[in-house]
């Protein structure tokens, strides 16, 4: 039950989840089911306990740890290979101690850590969700873990130095709200199993609290109430909207990836207004730190600065020479919080595995894959550091190559084509004629084709967003290209970056990419990238 993120050593697939409580509760008592139902919605549990491709809650999802490969475990009422035959005690005792029905020590990559804090009420709360589930038989597959790890009575060196047992203590100077807030991010939040700066599995109370670190290859930012490096020049309702959506209106440009948009689809999204206000009410109690001194750096936003050419052919089209991007189409570079974290990572994996449409903003292409690991280190540098940014610059070290090597996306070329989803636009589709449309397309060929299908589209009734129709059509054209062969032929990433492009530019502004030339940029101004 935690974010699914290898740097989670149990870390981020699921659908909604706060609705009414199952039909099958099984004689559970309802209201308890359903507040069962949110608070393992706040744990996010579902995602490191259903496989890819596999059904919710059955676990065999593998977490990729220091240690080896540890699989999750069935949580799904099912007699044979879930909790079918575990009692409420047996529940507790995993739950909250680490140990299972056995009695045997669990593996710290399951946060027992954070959720030895869960109150009781609510730890009976969540396995009576869990017990309304519909039973799915799947058996838990072996660990892929060498000696000495796999024996776990070893576990108990672990336990003694960095395992402190008990529910959360509010503190009696702080309000209810802050004290709220506290219990959902020290407890089933489990919030800085990625954002403390130094991390050891499983343990809450390391130095570097919520200051920001790297998790799974990605940069976990400073979540505490730091003017320059953290939320402290934040507004509450920014904080809280970002939190809700991935984004934050206004003077916070950027938008969440990787893990966090994870973690936000699957559960933040899902809880109420007043926890994520206590969230941000607790996290500006917390001390402000610092994960970086300020540096008196090169100019980059000067002509001739490392980066700066490889940012006019390749970025500038879409985010503007200022780095200002376009409004409600294209997020900021400039002044954009996420993009000045200590470490570069999570700008380096959106550079070789793009970002999927989302909040109305266009699809970003895989554009690091058309680059030199040269470029990459120098045009990160650049936009880390241009247009009043600041951040440390890359000197040695391997995040370059790091990044390109964990970056597994539809975009970068590196993974299967996604699914259209839902299945109404899935329908809709289908009666469109998309994949027929698409077949054998090229690039003088997106305009004319689109503006036949999506308006199509966009009368069916599928309570689609125009977010899920171009993400669904960029899906539509991987496919057809891969089954043309065009991915496995070179500049493939590109050809797939300027189809969403276009594709995001008649979904949105369809009067106007309709009179368009074809071969013309898109309509919002954003075009494939120049190779001078």
């Amino acid at each position: 039950m935690a974010r699914r993120t290898a740097f989670a050593f149990g870390l981020l697939i699921g659908a909604g989840f706060l609705t009414s409580p199952p039909a099958f509760a099984q004689g559970a008592d309802r209201d308890l089911v359903k507040r069962g139902e949110y608070l393992a919605t706040a744990g996010d549990c579902v995602a490191c306990h259903t496989a890819p491709g596999g059904k919710p809650f059955a676990g065999n999802y593998p977490l990729n740890t220091p240690i080896g490969v540890i699989m999750t475990p069935n949580l799904t009422p099912d007699p044979e290979t879930g909790l079918g035959n575990w009692t409420e005690e047996d529940f507790e005792k995993s739950f909250r101690h680490g140990i299972g029905k056995d009695g045997e020590y669990l593996y710290p990559a399951f946060p027992f850590g954070w959720y030895t804090k869960v109150t009781a009420d609510d730890t009976k709360a969540i396995f009576a969700y869990l017990k309304s589930l519909p039973p799915v038989n799947e058996k838990k597959k072996e660990n892929g873990i060498d000696f000495p790890f796999n024996i776990r009575a070893s576990l108990i060196t672990w336990r003694t130095a960095f395992f402190n047992e008990g529910e959360f203590k509010p503190d009696p100077n702080a309000s209810a709200e802050v004290n709220r807030g506290g219990y959902l991010v020290e407890g089933l939040g489990h919030c800085g199993m990625c954002h403390n700066e130094n991390k050891l599995v499983g343990n809450s109370s390391l130095a570097g609290k919520l200051g920001g670190g790297v998790i799974d290859g990605w940069y976990a930012p400073n979540i505490t109430p730091d003017d320059q490096q953290g939320i402290g020049a934040w507004t509450d309702a920014e904080v809280v909207s970002y939190l809700k959506t991935g984004t934050a209106p206004g003077n916070r440009p950027g938008v969440a990836a990787g893990p966090m948009r994870q973690t936000i689809d699957e559960s933040l999204s899902k809880m109420t207004d007043a926890d994520l206000k206590a969230i941000v009410a607790y996290l500006r109690s917390v001390p402000a730190k610092k994960t970086y001194k300020q540096q008196d750096l090169q100019a980059y936003n000067k002509p001739g600065a490392p980066g700066a050419e490889t940012y006019l052919t390749y970025c500038s089209s879409c985010h503007r020479p200022d780095g200002k991007g376009v409004e409600g189409a294209i997020p900021a570079l400039a002044g954009n919080s996420s993009v000045q974290t200590k470490g570069p990572e999570s700008v380096l994996r959106v550079i070789y595995g793009g970002l999927a449409a989302q909040n109305g903003y266009a699809p970003m292409p895989a554009i690091g894959q058309e680059m030199t690991e040269q470029q990459v280190k120098e045009v990160t540098d650049y936009v880390r550091n241009s247009w009043g940014n600041s951040a440390p610059v890359m000197n040695a070290g391997g995040a370059v190559s790091a990044a390109r090597e964990a970056t597994n996306t539809m975009l970068s070329g590196t993974a299967n084509c996604a699914e259209v989803t839902p299945e109404k636009l899935k329908a809709a589709f289908d009666q469109a004629g998309v994949a027929e449309a698409l077949k054998g397309i090229t690039p003088t060929d997106f305009v004319p084709r689109l503006v036949q299908i999506v308006p199509k589209v966009k009368r069916a009734d599928t309570g689609a967003s125009d977010d899920d129709i171009v993400n669904g059509l960029q899906a539509a054209f991987c496919k057809a290209g891969t089954e043309a062969g065009q991915k496995d032929k070179p500049g493939w990433t590109s050809l797939l970056g300027s189809f969403g492009s276009v594709a995001y530019s008649q979904v949105r502004h369809p009067e106007k990419q309709a009179s368009a030339k074809p071969g013309a940029p898109p309509a919002s101004g954003m075009s494939p990238p120049s190779k001078n």
